[in-house]
């Protein structure tokens, strides 16, 4: 297959710049994976839709403020404003340990290695330890007493670039789920399925007999990097770091064993759970922790996700092809037809839909 199978139109005016008034307010688009049957409802009507006994599984991870702004080191600038002509921007991705990040840094051919950064009033420095592709840098930062407090205070919540605006204090509390764990930092963008919930909503799903459980997928730079083949057997993603806890696992073993459905809330949350059942192929889920660079296309076999409620996505993106290969790539194109003559909202701040 090719990467322009999977294209749609898209008007511009349908991409959401700002989140609903209400996190629970998105319209949802129900999508019957078997009859092709589509339904417009909201988001509030999930609770409804799920069944006792079945199992829903959330990606807990915490979006940092990661988009940082710095001057090369020895120059510096007067300007106030959030990205002053001659600064570098650096988006971390993904960190190493070490006080080692993957970054994407714009402009790249400016940063060689070697070089030495400085963000805000010499809060952090780092250095440039390896240079990639397409902008990606390894950067090492010099030692910090508290590096995520300093990224709290000078770094900007990476709004994805088709958010036309500089991010805001509401972005702070907005572009994060309410599920996501204060100890558990490391996402360069959110897992925006998961940002329509409330504690009401979740009170409400539980209360109905609905088991709830997560993992952490920490989403890293594959996110933002356009896709640069035709061919889909050329894909390769950049590998995330997830978690898959004891208590996840042995609910899913036990919901699978017992025909229960496993619903998955966003894509990242398929993808661990997916490749977290790849591993072993036929045995019961072990908890553990590693890296995932999985990539589901049609043709794909699901293992473990029954039923996903998500975002619409980018044209010719990989993770419309993961909803594709769930529910079939005409049965989803044509869901999205639907979407974008009702005028749905669409991307990280937009409307959702349930495939089953």
């Amino acid at each position: 297959m090719r990467v322009s199978d999977f294209h749609f139109d898209l008007p511009p005016e349908l991409i959401a710049q700002k989140p609903p008034v209400e996190r629970d307010a998105a319209r949802m688009l129900t999508v019957d994976r078997s009859t092709g049957h589509l339904e417009d409802k909201n988001f509030l009507d999930l609770p409804d839709l799920l069944r006792k006994g079945d199992l829903l599984v959330l990606n807990n991870s915490r979006v940092i403020p990661a988009r940082l702004f710095a001057r090369r080191a020895g120059l510096r600038t007067q300007s106030s404003s959030p990205a002053p002509s001659g600064q570098i921007e650096v988006l971390l991705t993904q960190p190493f340990g070490g006080g080692r990040w993957r970054a994407l840094v714009k402009p790249g051919r400016k940063v060689q290695v070697g070089e030495r950064l400085v963000f805000g009033e010499d809060e952090l420095q780092a250095e440039v330890m390896e240079t990639g592709e397409f902008g990606e840098r390894t950067l090492r930062f010099a030692p910090n007493p508290d590096f995520f407090a300093t990224l709290e205070r000078i770094g900007h919540m990476p709004l994805p670039p088709y958010i036309h605006r500089a991010d805001s204090a509401e972005d702070r509390s907005r572009y994060q789920t309410v599920f996501s764990d204060l100890e558990l930092k490391g996402s360069a963008a959110a897992p925006t399925a998961g940002l329509h919930f409330t504690p009401e909503t979740l009170n409400k799903i539980q209360s109905k007999g609905v088991q709830v459980q997560q993992i952490t997928l920490h989403v890293g730079l594959g996110t933002f990097q356009p896709l640069r083949v035709e061919d889909l057997s050329e894909i390769r993603l950049h590998e995330e770091p997830y978690t898959l806890p004891e208590s996840t696992a042995e609910a899913i073993n036990r919901a699978k064993a017992e025909g229960r459905r496993v619903v998955a809330v966003g894509t990242t949350t398929v993808r661990t759970l997916e490749h977290c059942a790849s591993q072993d192929p036929g045995q019961p889920l072990a908890p553990h922790s590693g890296t995932t660079s999985i990539f589901l296309s049609p043709g794909y076999e699901f293992r473990v996700v029954d039923a996903l409620l998500t975002n619409f996505h980018l044209p010719q993106s990989t993770l419309l092809m993961l909803v594709s290969a769930f529910a079939g790539r005409e049965q989803v194109l044509a869901a999205y037809r639907h979407a974008v003559e009702s005028r749905y909202r669409f991307f990280s701040y937009g409307d959702c839909m349930f495939l089953s």
